[in-house]
């Protein structure tokens, strides 16, 4: 089991650096806004699997909070960028 959430771990990196990519070479403000959205979908799931390894629920807690507060950042930006133009 450890094995298998290690590899998860490793994916879910890789996945964060992709996103660091596309972040700083995004061609629109829209590819690099997408990629921050990445972010905290892996950190969600990042969070998520510290808590199972550790077995520690204040990590979930921390976890369900950025879930929460990782769409407020899009709105935002959809909010911010219909008026500049």
């Amino acid at each position: 089991m450890i094995t298998y959430l290690t590899v998860v771990t490793g994916l879910l990196l890789s996945m964060l650096l992709a996103g660091l990519w596309r972040v700083m070479r995004g061609p629109t403000e829209s590819d690099r806004m997408l990629a921050t959205q990445l972010f905290g979908t892996a950190g969600v799931a990042l969070l998520m699997l510290l808590a199972v390894l550790q077995q520690q629920a204040a990590l979930l807690n921390a976890a369900l909070v950025l879930a929460l507060l990782a769409p407020l950042t899009l709105v935002a930006f959809v909010r911010f960028s219909g008026e500049s133009r």
